[in-house]
């Protein structure tokens, strides 16, 4: 089996199409993190609010 580069140089130049590919690998990284990381902070920081009114209505509540 043979390696298709000749070393890791060029392979991260990919011929002169390296900046296109790794950008491209970047921005998927990027939009895969934060399809993971925005509904789990959002999710956290509604339980956050929820939690804030119903110390709240409690408050209100028990006066």
């Amino acid at each position: 089996m043979t390696f298709q580069f000749e070393s890791l140089a060029a392979f991260l130049a990919m011929n002169n199409h390296g900046p296109f590919v790794w950008a491209a690998y970047g921005i998927t990284l990027v939009v895969l993190i934060t399809l993971v990381v925005m509904p789990v902070l959002q999710t956290r920081s509604f339980f956050r609010r929820q939690r804030r009114l119903q110390r709240l209505a409690e408050k209100q509540t028990g006066q």
